[in-house]
């Protein structure tokens, strides 16, 4: 049953119902995005930011991961969701001690999420005293002190989780690593277990790097792409213009996606006069509304198909790339030949003329094929699965490792990338613990550690007692909601490092701190002068990142500023660190990142290099750092997920008034929704049948193992998504999700693969 205290339900009597739109962007999205710069920084500093935004001398958008062009950048490099990332971190509202006085820790558990997201800046450190009903004012030295004498209590380092944020930045994620590392412990869980575990998994096995393969120049020049699972239009808007750059050079995009999404179909490109008048490029040739789970069973169709073309005395398979560059096809066509054309169709939900159709679009041209995924398919129980049966595909025509193909996994969150390069992982390779160990003169600890999924049930076993967060927004991003609130409340000690208020710093600890941090696009100044950071994009390009704005508090701090602080009590200094003096010139972390990970030979001169630098990426020279050095094949059964009569299959997704968990608004403008989250999208004929009418109020019960989760007082909307699925938004959702339901391999939660019954509201 779902805690009051853990969410609230924010009215809905203003609801508002619209028709879905077939398209994205254009001017509804220019409006949207100086409203909410404007309004919450001001024209003069809100211009100054945007002006920065992605540019080469400006800062990284805190938002999405989508790189930014080599060459030119646009006056404008950003998209709406950026714009909105930027307006909240720009803001000049401030929350100080005074707030804290007026409002108890209670009091704004009862506030909504877009509620926090509108009160402005953390501005000072603060503390929840055990007991405490309201938060109160801390110096630094003595938050710092604390932190470093409640983990120096621990029995054992292993009571300590650490995670982190997509936003943290290399420099500041690697001294985060190499602090806990020299404290003793792995547990370094992050968003990356949440989201794209499942894509480093399966790549890492299927061609020996757990990224993608691919350029934006590839984009651009591909014959064909494929989004399947993932929705850019709200996600990764940016990514629309690099897709309708490929369709005017003469490419195909191929939608496979069960819900109906306006970002996949058509395109008013806003840096264009005529899309500012909302004049559209069609994106989509061809749309598949694939069962919920079913994009296996899709790609082994695709696969059974050639086969059976090849078998028929047609050319389909690559076979010298085959022959040169692959281990495992032998057995891998065994398990196509074992898959029954009937459990692939039914499995699916596509018709077999309609695979047939997209087998056929593959192989035109120079087959030069992309395929892109986000969290529509990592969040699955059979994740790993489905990706390498992707891999499998473009293995069998040799579609990667040369230009206009390969593998493109979009990363959800800005760094999320960089931070695994840097080291935050529960078990990283023994070559990076060699070369800590070897740089720095210490044993690194070589015992796996908790993952996000891991940290949540020691935390609520009492196996764990100190939870500190470098960003984010924990207990809105991760599964089982209250589950997950029990487990922090367990904690003696919680510490969140952010710049906004979230739900995460109200579930706490029996002691609580807050830690107010620069943004990315605040100016970072100290003694040694203006400083820089870096982070890695979903393509694998490292840039640097440097804010302009003044920051809206005195009492700020950077994160490896705080990081240093906490490690210099906490560590000490050591022959080979010295962390004051790393963090005071961002430089010094540089030259020993370069010391310690390759690829970044001359980082302090690459990174001051317009534009950045890419690091190595053995796939595009089809170099393949498997045990076997060549690229694998993958056989395994397709077990698509089903469910008990009657019941339902229900992903969770975003808003197009949020970005994560950060939630911007009220409304999902494409969707045709207005005022309102606690939604549930259903086919129409589901709705007859459970005879429901639209707008009615209903809850939705979860079923998992014998036990059930209930999320009340949501809104039936009839939505175009294949019979038998469901879709709400998160975080409302993820009380639903179980907390041991997670992806095979990975162990990420299952967030898109929840089996559901729904009922009117009593």
């Amino acid at each position: 049953m779902t805690d009051p205290k853990t969410h609230t339900f924010e009215s809905q009597d203003n609801l508002e119902l619209s028709s879905a739109k077939d398209w994205a962007t254009g001017l509804p999205a220019v409006k949207s995005s100086l409203s909410h710069v404007y309004s919450a920084a001001g024209a003069v500093r809100g211009t100054q930011a945007l002006l920065k935004l992605n540019q080469k001398r400006g800062f990284d958008c805190p938002s999405c991961a989508w790189p930014d062009p080599d060459e030119h950048r646009a006056l404008a490099e950003f998209c709406e969701n950026g714009a909105k990332a930027v307006a909240s971190e720009a803001t000049q509202k401030t929350i100080t001690a005074e707030f804290f006085k007026q409002y108890s820790v209670s009091e704004l558990l009862e506030k909504s999420d877009v509620w926090h997201e509108q009160q402005g800046r953390l501005a000072e450190p603060m503390i929840k005293p055990a007991g405490a009903t309201h938060y109160e004012t801390i110096s630094w030295e003595d938050a710092f002190t604390l932190i470093a004498d409640q983990l120096k209590a621990l029995a054992d380092p292993n009571e300590a989780i650490f995670y982190t944020s997509g936003r943290t930045s290399n420099e500041a994620a690697f001294l985060y690593q190499l602090m806990i590392r020299h404290y003793g412990t792995n547990n370094l869980p992050d968003c990356s277990n949440m989201c794209h575990e499942s894509s480093g998994s399966a790549l890492t096995a299927a061609i020996g790097i757990g990224k993608g393969t691919v350029s934006l120049d590839d984009i651009h020049s591909a014959d064909t792409i494929i989004c399947i699972g993932q929705n850019p239009g709200t996600n990764h808007p940016r990514m629309l213009s690099a897709l309708e750059k490929a369709v005017e050079n003469g490419g195909q995009v191929i939608a496979v996606n069960p819900l109906k999404e306006a970002g996949l179909q058509a395109f008013a490109n806003p840096q264009k006069p005529l899309g500012l008048l909302n004049k559209k490029t069609q994106l989509t040739s061809q749309y598949l509304q694939v069962a919920p789970n079913g994009d296996h069973a899709l790609y082994r169709a695709i696969a059974k198909l050639w086969k059976e073309w090849e078998d028929s005395g047609e050319t389909i398979f690559d076979h010298d790339f085959i022959a040169k560059h692959t281990e495992g096809i032998t057995d891998y066509l065994v398990a196509v030949e074992k898959s029954q054309w009937s459990d692939l169709l039914d499995d699916c939900g596509i018709e077999k003329q309609d695979i047939e159709r997209l087998a056929r679009t593959l192989l035109e041209k120079d087959r030069k094929v992309i395929t892109c995924w986000a969290m529509g398919l990592t969040q699955h129980r059979n994740a790993v699965d489905t990706i390498r049966e992707i891999a499998n595909i473009h293995l069998l025509i040799g579609a990667i490792g040369r230009e206009g193909a390969g593998l493109c996994p979009v990363r959800g969150h800005s760094n999320v990338q960089g931070d695994r390069t840097m080291g935050i992982f529960e078990k990283m390779p023994a070559w990076f613990h060699d070369s800590l160990d070897a740089t720095f003169e210490f044993k690194s600890p070589r015992e796996h550690g908790y993952d996000t999924v891991m940290a949540i049930q020691a935390m609520h076993e009492k196996k764990a007692s100190v939870f500190i967060a470098m960003g984010g927004n924990f207990v809105q991003a991760s599964p089982d909601s209250d589950f997950t609130a029990h487990a922090l409340r367990n904690c003696t000690l919680t510490v969140q490092v952010a710049t906004k208020l979230n739900r995460s710093h109200l579930i706490t600890g029996e002691t609580a701190l807050i830690l107010p941090c620069y943004g990315r696009s605040d100016k970072d100044s100290g003694e040694n002068g203006d400083q820089f950071v870096t982070c890695e994009n979903s393509m694998g390009i490292v840039q640097a990142s440097q804010g302009s704005l003044t920051p809206v508090s005195d009492a700020l701090k950077s994160e490896p500023h705080i990081i240093a602080e906490i490690a210099t009590r906490l560590i000490g200094d050591t022959d080979k660190v010295q962390w004051r003096w790393l963090a005071s010139d961002y430089d010094r972390i540089r030259d020993i990142i370069e010391k310690t990970i390759p690829g970044f030979d001359s980082y302090n001169e690459r990174a001051r290099q317009s534009g950045g630098f890419y690091l190595p990426n053995g796939v595009k020279n089809r170099t393949w750092n498997t045990p076997t050095q060549k690229a694998n094949f993958h056989q395994s059964e397709v077990d698509t997920m089903k469910v008990s009569d009657g019941h339902l299959l229900l992903q969770t997704l975003r808003s197009h008034d949020q970005y994560n968990t950060t939630i911007y608004g009220m409304d999902d403008r494409y969707r045709g929704i207005g005022h309102a989250r606690r939604i549930v999208f259903l086919n129409p004929e589901d709705m007859k049948r459970l005879g429901l009418t639209p707008a009615q109020r209903v809850d939705i019960t979860s079923h998992w193992k014998g036990e059930t989760r209930i999320a009340k007082a949501f809104q039936a909307i009839p939505y175009e998504i294949p019979a038998g699925a469901a879709a709400a938004y998160f975080p409302e959702a993820n009380v639903l999700v179980p907390v041991d339901h997670t992806a095979h391999v990975s162990n990420t939660p299952c967030s898109k693969g929840i089996e559901i019954s729904i009922k009117p509201s009593e």
